[in-house]
């Protein structure tokens, strides 16, 4: 049983560091501009940048939006509350 444990575990922590090893190939030497690059390696950031921004924008504004309703409905109540307290004769 303790063999069994022993290979499991020894699967569990050489399989992850076996799967980022890196790419077979000529070792790159140096650095290289990447006007050199072929178009298929290069990535443009501008668009992706973009996107985050406004993917953390538009959740910003939603979790505002969300607080904002939320606080509408605890005045709400409030003023509900108020007016019972009030019709009962009760003061603060």
């Amino acid at each position: 049983m303790k063999a069994l444990i022993t290979f499991v575990w020894s699967l569990w922590l050489t399989i992850p560091m076996l799967a980022f090893q890196p790419p077979a190939g000529p070792p790159i030497e140096g650095f290289e501009p990447i006007d050199k690059l072929p178009p298929a390696e290069q990535l443009p950031a501008a668009p992706l940048l973009v996107a985050a921004y406004v993917f953390a924008w538009l959740a910003v504004f939603f979790y505002l939006w969300t607080v904002w309703r939320r606080l509408n409905k605890v005045e709400a109540e409030m003023r509900v509350f108020e007016k019972r307290q009030s019709q009962r004769g009760n003061p603060r």
